[in-house]
């Protein structure tokens, strides 16, 4: 089986206290997202959006993986304005907080996209990733076990851990990524994603790290300035 970062399910359980106490502003405003249903390694719930001029051509692509005790449609309602001025295809499992979930990310993401691929025209070479919290943990997975598919990734407000740096030497391709955090985080340890980019870095992985001063664990907070960053990063990445 693939080595994977691992979720602790002690920091899961952290997150949803957070969630739950106010943290995260959610509310879902669904109206032009479609949700599917897709048997990716099990079946997948997803939602997808893809902008209203897309027949024009193959568009780049980003998976978004939301964090723990969130929702899909959030995560996509704070990219939309966005993917619609730029163009982008949005796709967003629904994670459940499920630790068997995590051995099949690799498999999982990829088969996403090319069901996606029966509604929409997208660019194979443009494929990217975005993970906050718990979703930055499969964002990590996803990117380096799938380092030839995506052209690139960033995860907000996440590390990977000490005894699972090993994941790196088995990436096909030292894919670029980018890396946030607030250096008010209250739920991630600020010093293990410092880590991390020095761990990719010291491996000649392409790395741009931002610490966000004065800014908490809580992404929506902020979501427009860290998704421009996030994007501008992206896009200037693509698969020979």
């Amino acid at each position: 089986m693939e080595e994977m970062t691992h979720i602790p399910q002690s920091w899961i359980r952290g997150m949803l206290a957070f969630i739950f106490a106010g943290g995260l502003g959610l509310t879902a405003n669904a109206s032009d997202l479609t949700r599917h249903t897709a048997r990716c390694e099990r079946d997948m719930e997803y939602v997808v959006y893809v902008p209203p001029a897309a027949a024009n051509g193959p568009l780049p692509t980003l998976v978004l993986l939301h964090g723990a005790g969130d929702e899909a449609e959030n995560f996509v309602e704070a990219w939309k304005s966005l993917a619609r001025k730029k163009q982008i295809v949005l796709i967003a499992p629904q994670l459940p907080r499920d630790p068997t979930l995590e051995p099949q990310i690799p498999k999982i993401l990829p088969c996403l996209v090319d069901d996606v691929r029966k509604r929409a025209s997208l660019d194979s070479r443009r494929i990217y990733l975005f993970g906050y919290s718990m979703g930055g943990y499969l964002a990590y997975d996803g990117a380096l076990l799938d380092s030839d598919y995506f052209a690139a990734a960033a995860v907000h407000a996440m590390g990977i851990a000490d005894e699972y740096s090993s994941i790196v030497q088995r990436a096909k391709r030292k894919i670029p990524v980018f890396i946030s955090i607030g250096d008010r985080d209250q739920m991630v340890s600020l010093a293990q994603v410092r880590k991390t980019r020095d761990l990719l870095k010291k491996s000649s992985f392409p790395v741009q790290y931002q610490e966000i001063a004065g800014h908490s664990h809580n992404y929506y907070e902020i979501a427009d300035s860290i998704n421009n960053d996030v994007w501008s990063f992206l896009e200037d990445y693509q698969l020979p």
